[in-house]
């Protein structure tokens, strides 16, 4: 199992904790049991998680700089919420190169959303790595 299990795990613990108002642990706990994900990448979808949902204002203000005519609370719930799992990542994980954490957010995109949402989501990371100093690691 990868990374990329951790993060649509992650997503998907975000997006209900959205959505339907959840706690983090029973929710994430349920998805983590259900997919037999590693204990290491368990791990991560818990660190993605949390970290997010620790800065989940600052965050926010931050992706709303780069909505172009558009409020983050009206954004599609997937796009939202994609959008906030990889702006922590560009954020707060230095170590997690700025290209893998855009790449899986396009990923998680197409998957839930579509390849329209894909672009858009691009469009808006891209700015974000950029204005934080994460430039070098997007022009790989």
């Amino acid at each position: 199992m990868s990374r990329r299990l951790a993060r649509e795990i992650a997503f998907k613990t975000l997006f209900q904790l959205d959505l339907g108002k959840n706690e983090i642990e029973p929710t994430l706990s349920g998805l983590l049991a259900e997919s037999g994900i590693s204990r290491e990448n368990a791990v991560f979808a818990r660190e993605l998680v949390n970290g997010t949902a620790e800065a989940l204002a600052e965050i926010d203000r931050a992706i709303s700089q780069y909505l172009q005519k558009w409020q983050l609370e009206r954004l599609a719930a997937a796009d939202r919420n994609i959008l906030r799992l990889a702006a922590y990542e560009l954020l707060y994980r230095p170590d997690i190169p700025a290209v893998v954490s855009i790449n899986e957010a396009l990923e998680l995109g197409k998957l839930y959303h579509s390849e329209e949402a894909a672009k858009f989501l691009n469009g808006v990371l891209d700015k974000l790595a950029r204005d934080h100093g994460r430039v070098d690691k997007v022009d790989k």
